[in-house]
């Protein structure tokens, strides 16, 4: 089975379910909830690539039987999709409840009213979805469980550094919060941050979200190193 066949299930969910949103938030001319959709759409993009075969069994097939529990699935698919879905559901609140706070998405502004283009902004964060997860989706599509190799010092090293750049996004996201609340304040007048982890760096957050998807990738290459994958799909993961 090729890359793109193991795939072409998570894929289409991600362009699915996107499509749907759009057709829900175009007419509405509504980009509050386009962050918190995005969020939904990894999860749920994360959620076929673990239990298409299942799923295509169970409703495609007519075989019956429950969904397979997780202790079913390897402990680096376990892992990575975890990690992928505390990093969704933490970026994804935040930003979220940023624009609802602030009544939109400044982003979107000019093109909202123009159908065609925010129709084009849904295809895109699906894009988005499935180029960001590919690491994840394409260790999750490598089954039975025993395909995988078992977890070695080098996954151990990818998953610190996953948690430290985690921590180190989440307290540049809280330190740029709490600087932004105090200047709505007036409690000062600053242009630019340059306190905590942003005295040591002007975009510390970007630093954590490098660091993240590192981790993620790394974690997944010694699967999609084996004989399951082509040569190319290790590079192809890091896009």
């Amino acid at each position: 089975m090729t890359v793109f066949s193991r795939l072409l299930p998570s894929l289409a969910s991600a362009y699915g379910l996107q499509s749907i949103f759009a057709l829900v938030f175009v007419p509405q001319q509504n980009e509050k909830y386009y962050d918190l959709c995005g969020a939904l759409g990894f999860l749920s993009t994360t959620f076929v690539s673990l239990y298409y075969p299942s799923l295509k069994a169970k409703f495609i097939d007519g075989i019956p039987g429950p969904l397979p529990a997780f202790s079913s699935f390897a402990p680096r698919q376990l892992l990575l999709s975890a990690a992928l879905g505390i990093w969704t559901a933490r970026l994804g609140s935040f930003l979220a409840l940023r624009a609802v706070k602030a009544g939109g998405d400044s982003r979107f502004d000019e093109i909202k009213t123009q159908p065609a283009k925010f129709t084009g902004a849904w295809l895109a964060q699906a894009t988005w979805v499935s180029l960001v997860g590919l690491p994840v989706y394409l260790c999750n599509t490598l089954q039975p469980a025993y395909l995988h190799p078992s977890l070695t010092p080098r996954d151990y090293a990818s998953i610190a550094l996953f948690a430290s750049s985690f921590l180190f996004e989440v307290i540049a996201d809280r330190q740029k919060s709490a600087w932004r609340r105090a200047k709505d304040r007036k409690e000062h007048d600053e242009r630019f941050i340059t306190s905590g982890l942003w005295s040591i760096s002007r975009h510390p957050n970007y630093v954590g979200e490098v660091g993240i998807w590192t981790g993620i990738w790394a974690l997944s290459t010694i699967s999609l190193q084996t004989a399951a994958f082509s040569r190319s799909t290790v590079a192809l993961a890091a896009l």
